[in-house]
């Protein structure tokens, strides 16, 4: 009686509500209208109307944007529902580890538990449409008294995120406003739109860099474990109108192939919901595969990852598109071509935003109305794929020994897993594993656990399949890259266990490792990359800086060491183009967080010349030539963004190293210097085809040609990251110094490489005179994503190069 009470009282509440604005009332256009956008602030005013307004939404605050933005959520279902989210909320902590929750326990839980659902909305900031659909999809649910829409509120709770990347939101909404109207209409923005990552930001879902991502991460997916996750996205407008699931191979193979299932079911029904509407040039397995966990987060933590692509207009402005204008080159599809697929090619013609906005509601309800009617189909088998994760043997565990070469990457490496939720315990006494004995104080990380998949895919090595065009065709392409083993990125040492063993440990959630070969407390190993932390602070501070030239040892204080030499703060300088560089915004990132005081540097600056006074070394991320001595040709946006450095810029940099400073140039940007500095020195693979050589993104293996100060810190073997990059040889033996080569068959060792015999024994990385200085060429990303913690030293080594004037 007291239930049935309390219910009447929510109803009761509820009809008391006055009925909160349309969406067209508020923003004063209607959702998915030409050449309308959206701010942060009016988005996030216009949810706290709807929970002024409905009783079946309440919005809540999840975290924080890299520029201070609130980022907020609305969580949608029914009056009832609402009123106990902290109960459904614990049903779900309690599903998704069966080690606490007996069976007959879990029977229960799933009769009363509801889908948890959650729709992610303009991660990239160019793609508009979804924030117009979100605010549309709100309302209704807030509104509607159909009988669909009950059965969705009593049978969810639906957490959408109406933008996720609040700060793009507004950098793009203004650029086209600014815009709007002349010539560039609908051009992206000239910066990134995300602070560091730009595109790059749904590159990290299992490295956590992002604020915008650990927000998402903590606020949302650890504290609610969804089971399904739709997240929004466009493609280029001459793709298929949209895309959805069944996903390409590969699958990452520690995704519970449960999982793929239930997601290629939900996806095959969406493709059925938007034929069934009419909509045509719906797609299906075909471009994107669930390969990188870079991508999806919740495919390792029992959750559906349900992703959308929708063909685009420019920002939100109408396109038209011709027949003989779509794509025939996709992978898995011809846009022009009816297959099983993609069954009714859309003829061509105009297209709009409000055509994706209606596209992006059709998939939001067939979602939605999945999870309403299979509602313990959906937390049965969210319970099993936990029980499959606790049920795993092989292997037993992982270990990290509790002594390392680089100490704060090992801790790096743990608090990752730990921010994702992974178990990780302490070893309370030494473990014997067959002839090997671990010290007190290693951490083992226990396979059985619900999120072992997520440290599986993290730890092991990756072996990419090796798929073709067509057989000895050249490679299919990965949508995105093939390698994510974070002990190779990071330098970490990390043991892979088979068999069970016995074990006294204690749960971790804090993590300290001794240093191997640690020299005195009062000095900073250079194979620790939180030294470089300590030594930037120490500058900060004004303190005198000491280097070992033979270990790369440092030290701070009034006087040096025994055998150490002085060595003062640079003047760092980052280029950055009107052409934004994700390479650019990573390496910004990066280098802030190890506490390097840098300046940004453009064209302007640079063909001013006079650069050596100001500089002692000027990096380049990775870029292709043309952007940097191009840039945006004329007309292609306003004047004021569009050139490169041209002849003079080329003029200015030469003059910087022949005088004395350090050039460093990452991965793609070193075609720059070979062509317009004039360096000595060439590409080898630059007219090989992919056929003969590809390597779109794994972890190769080197060794140290000659003693460089560039290798203080490192050991004489490694792996770094190649991506697309070149490698270069010096047109002769005095013309530069080889620093790294890549080894001896087998040269990969994590992710996919054709036509290793083409880089063997070649070289990595190349040191150029130039004058008195040089120039550092990087054939790798040595600050990948914010992740390859290991190679991170050979860059801040090339920054310390040329001596402050």
């Amino acid at each position: 009686m007291t239930r049935r009470l309390a219910l009447i009282a929510v109803f009761s509440a509820a009809s008391l509500l006055a009925a909160p604005p349309t969406p067209e009332q508020f923003f004063g256009f209607r959702m998915g209208a030409d050449r309308s956008t959206h701010e942060w602030a009016k988005v996030s005013s216009y949810f706290r109307e709807l929970e002024k307004g409905s009783s079946r939404i309440k919005v809540i605050r999840y975290g924080t944007s890299e520029e201070g933005r609130t980022m907020l959520a609305g969580i949608i279902s029914a009056p009832a529902n609402l009123a106990r989210l902290e109960h459904y909320r614990q049903i779900q902590k309690r599903l998704v580890d069966p080690r606490r929750t007996p069976e007959a326990e879990a029977l229960r839980l799933i009769a009363e538990g509801k889908t948890i659902v959650l729709i992610t909305s303009a991660i990239h900031a160019t793609e508009v449409a979804s924030v117009h659909a979100t605010i549309e999809f709100a309302h209704r649910l807030a509104t509607a008294e159909d009988a669909k829409t009950r059965q969705i509120l009593d049978n969810v709770i639906l957490l959408l995120a109406p933008s996720i990347n609040p700060d793009g939101l507004d950098l793009v909404t203004d650029w086209y406003r600014k815009t709007l109207g002349t010539p560039h209409e609908g051009t992206s923005p000239p910066e990134l739109y995300q602070k560091y990552t730009g595109h790059d930001n749904n590159r990290d879902w299992y490295i956590f860099t992002q604020a915008e991502t650990r927000s998402v991460v903590e606020g949302l997916h650890n504290q609610w474990h969804p089971q399904i996750v739709y997240d929004i996205h466009q493609m280029g407008p001459t793709a298929a109108r949209i895309w959805v699931p069944p996903y390409l191979d590969p699958i990452e193979p520690n995704v519970d192939p449960l999982i793929t299932q239930m997601a290629n079911m939900i996806g095959m029904t969406i493709a059925a919901d938007l034929t069934s509407a009419g909509r045509k040039g719906v797609a299906v397995n075909a471009m994107y595969d669930l390969w990188t966990p870079a991508r999806h987060y919740q495919s390792f933590h029992g959750g559906l990852r349900i992703l959308s692509e929708s063909a685009s207009v420019r920002i939100a402005s109408p396109v038209t598109v011709r027949a003989d204008q779509l794509s025939t080159t996709s992978l898995g599809y011809n846009a022009r071509v009816s297959t099983w697929n993609h069954l009714e090619p859309w003829p061509g013609g105009e297209w709009k935003l409000r055509d994706i906005v209606d596209d992006e509601l059709i998939v939001m309800e067939s979602v939605c109305w999945q999870a309403a009617t299979r509602r313990e189909f959906f937390l049965r088998n969210f319970h099993q794929f936990a029980k499959n994760a606790v049920a795993r043997r092989e292997p037993f565990a992982f270990v990290v020994p509790a002594a390392q070469a680089d100490p704060g990457s090992a801790r790096r490496l743990l608090e990752t897993l730990d921010f994702g939720a992974v178990e990780i315990e302490r070893a309370e006494s030494s473990i014997q594993v067959g002839s090997k004995t671990y010290p007190e104080g290693s951490y083992v990380i226990r396979m059985q656990q619900s999120f072992s998949s997520f440290a599986k895919a993290l730890l092991e090595k990756q072996h990419y399949p090796d798929l073709r065009m067509y057989p000895g065709g050249p490679p299919k392409r990965p949508y995105d890259v093939t390698a994510h083993t974070l002990p190779l990125l990071m330098g970490v040492a990390v043991d892979t266990v088979k068999d069970q063993f016995a074990a006294s440990l204690r749960r971790a959630r804090e993590f300290s490792f001794a240093a191997a070969g640690a020299p005195p407390a009062s000095i900073w190993p250079a194979a620790d990359h939180t030294t470089w932390s300590k030594v930037n602070e120490a500058w900060r501070r004004g303190a005198r800086v000491w280097r070992d030239p033979r270990t790369g040892h440092f030290a701070s204080g009034p006087s040096a060491p025994a055998g150490f030499t002085e060595v003062r703060r640079p003047r760092i300088a980052l280029y950055k183009s009107h052409m934004p560089s994700m390479d650019e915004g990573w390496t910004r990132w990066i280098i802030e967080q190890s506490g390097w005081a840098y300046e940004s540097l453009g064209n302007p600056a640079i063909r001013a010349g006079n650069l050596r006074q100001r500089f002692d070394a000027i990096i380049f991320p990775d870029q292709n030539a043309a952007a940097i001595h191009e840039g945006y040709g004329k007309g292609a946006m306003p004047e004021e963004y569009t050139g490169g450095l041209g002849m003079e810029g080329a003029a200015a940099l030469r003059a910087f190293g022949e005088a004395g400073g350090t050039l460093i140039f990452l991965n793609g940007s070193g075609q720059y210097a070979a062509q317009h500095l004039k360096l000595p020195v060439k590409n080898v693979l630059e007219n090989v085809s992919n056929s003969e050589f590809y390597c779109p993104g794994s972890l190769l293996r080197v060794r140290a040609d000659a003693a460089s100060p560039l290798m203080l810190g490192l050991p004489r073997e490694f792996t770094v990251w190649m991506q697309t990059s070149p490698v270069w040889e010096a047109d002769s033996p005095k013309a530069a110094s080889p620093v790294l080569r890549y080894s001896s068959a087998p040269v990969l060792e994590s992710g996919w490489l054709l036509g290793e015999q083409r880089i063997a024994g070649r070289p990595a990385l190349l040191d150029v005179p130039v004058g008195k200085g040089r120039a550092v060429l990087f054939g790798m990303r040595p600050q990948y994503r914010g992740q390859s913690y290991l190679t991170l030293k050979l860059l801040f080594n090339a920054m310390l190069l040329a001596s402050p004037l």
